[in-house]
């Protein structure tokens, strides 16, 4: 068995999610919750398919954000591995929407951050071991940093 370490490609530092499936219609499930949630949402998804004919499936509704999801899936390549960059969204937008998608075994990561995949390699196949999601934490929040945050999320419409 041999560890790789692949990081995600994200230039524009977008929202994203990494996630595990196990069918074909991940692709077409995914996209059907994502507009049933949010009307005219921009996102591109893609999936690696781990058997049959082992292709990188994909869809959305911009084509940018679907190349860029493409791209990181075949760095990725491993067992049926999805990942899904939006514009204009955040994954709190449709993080409980994809939970119920039937297919959608495990979310790995949902962010912003620059993020590595921990990756095993064998004869078989690619699986992911775990994600590296930003930073190591550098302290504890103070008062004034308590304030920053509920300001911030206030000002972006989350909190009232």
């Amino acid at each position: 068995m041999e560890l790789k370490m692949i990081t995600i490609e994200n230039p524009d530092e977008l929202n994203f999610i990494l996630g595990h499936s196990h069918f074909i219609k991940t692709v077409e499930d995914i996209h059907e919750a994502i507009i049933c949630t949010v009307p005219r949402a921009q996102f591109g998804i893609a999936f690696c398919e781990a058997s049959g004919d082992c292709l990188i499936r994909y869809g959305g509704t911009d084509d940018a954000l679907i190349e860029l999801a493409k791209k990181n899936a075949l760095a990725l390549s491993a067992g049926h591995t999805f990942i899904l960059f939006m514009k204009d969204m955040f994954p709190i937008n449709i993080l409980n929407t994809l939970k119920n998608v039937p297919e959608i075994a495990r979310i790995h990561c949902a962010t912003a951050n620059p993020v590595q995949v921990i990756l095993a390699k064998t004869d078989q196949g690619r699986g992911i071991l775990g994600v590296i999601d930003g930073y190591a934490s550098k302290g504890i929040e103070t008062e004034e940093d308590i304030k920053k945050r509920k300001g911030f999320l206030r000002m972006i419409g989350y909190k009232l």
